[in-house]
């Protein structure tokens, strides 16, 4: 499926900014389920985006700033081919081992509620992991209701779950969590989702969970809305938690109060909008 998507992150400030830099992972890598046949990163005033890949291999752009701002708009633009392979997810840059996604963070430490899911979700299958991760997916769904503005960047797996409200950032990191916590690898993955047929505008990308199968490989699970990714995915960034495949992140020196917009077009490309 051919996907188009539009992207705009636009930074406002009530005083003037003297210096900003930002680490920008919005470029999506090819692996065998997907293809990108084009793509830009734009930052108007910014000047030139020196891009590298980050230890996660995620394709980075660094965004400075160093002269008096009050805005900083970011756009993506592009087109990102895609197949369905089931959720299984082959052919990506892998520069840790395996173990390495079983290391907790503070977004994705877990707690007794978070091992007694994922103790239930195991007792609970045929004996296979992936019915466990299925298991552990849909449980995790049943406790966590989709709300927005229940969370921020910032919260943890341990208080999604207690607030039984969040976004798929929330699920994500309560899936991460607990699948580590009973010794299976896990990661976050950032990415897109073309998930209306109408190409509605919505105010932020997408998120969602990557677990080790043996005899699978990395397994893609959308706890948000219960299924693995399909051809109607774009991924874009990995890392052990959101802070680390966060799309946009940084830091400025002044400002005062900052306001943030976001919006976010997904839509098959080569026909009417999806």
């Amino acid at each position: 499926m051919l996907i188009a998507i539009d992207h705009e992150t636009v930074y406002t400030y009530d005083e003037p900014v003297s210096y900003s830099i930002q680490s920008l992972r919005l470029t999506p890598q090819p692996f065998d389920g997907q293809v990108v046949r084009s793509w830009s990163v734009e930052a108007p005033g910014a000047g030139a985006l020196h891009a590298f890949s980050d230890s996660f291999g995620n394709i980075t752009h660094t965004l400075v700033i160093d002269k008096p701002h009050q805005e900083i708009r970011i756009r993506v633009k592009g087109v990102v081919d895609t197949v369905d392979a089931n959720g299984v997810v082959t052919g990506t840059a892998e520069p840790f081992p395996p173990t390495f996604y079983l290391r907790e963070t503070a977004q994705t430490r877990p707690d007794g509620a978070i091992r007694a899911l994922a103790r239930t979700a195991k007792d609970n299958s045929d004996g296979s992991v992936l019915n466990t991760l299925h298991n552990l997916m849909n449980s995790i769904r049943n406790a966590i209701d989709y709300q927005t503005g229940e969370t921020h960047a910032m919260s943890s797996a341990i208080e999604a779950l207690a607030n039984g409200k969040g976004v798929c950032q929330d699920h994500a990191h309560v899936f991460i969590a607990a699948a580590r916590s009973i010794g299976i690898p896990a990661r976050y993955v950032s990415g897109y989702l073309l998930h209306s047929d109408d190409g509605e505008e919505s105010e932020a990308s997408h998120a969602w969970a990557e677990a080790l199968i043996d005899e699978l490989g990395w397994v893609s699970f959308d706890v948000a809305n219960r299924v693995s990714a399909t051809d109607r995915y774009v991924r874009v960034g990995v890392g052990l938690d959101y802070q680390e495949a966060s799309p946009v992140r940084g830091v400025r020196r002044g400002g005062g109060e900052e306001e943030l917009a976001v919006s976010v077009r997904v839509m098959q490309s080569g026909g009417s909008q999806q």
